[in-house]
């Protein structure tokens, strides 16, 4: 990366789950048993930039708050890259 280009900022649902999960007060560890996995493959998940849309569906219902939809609302947002990818547009 040259000195003079800026980072390209990402949607890291990890970050997004850990810092909603403060916003409620809640721990992982609760968040665990609510869907059933434990603490530590939820700490394993929490550190990639992805995730199944499944556990993503089970993390929503549990912390009421859909992150489908906060994922589509940066996709619409100025810092989402739009040129990234764009050969891969077969």
């Amino acid at each position: 990366m040259d000195n003079n280009e800026t980072p390209i900022e990402t949607f890291h649902i990890g970050h997004a789950i850990k810092a909603e999960l403060a916003r409620q007060g809640r721990s992982i560890t609760w968040l665990a048993r609510q869907i059933g996995y434990t603490r530590e493959n939820l700490y394993k998940i929490m550190r990639r930039e992805w995730i199944y849309t499944d556990v993503l569906f089970k993390i929503c219902d549990a912390l009421d708050y859909d992150f489908f939809k906060a994922g589509s609302d940066w996709r619409k947002s100025p810092s989402y890259p739009k040129a990234v990818n764009q050969t891969d547009n077969l």
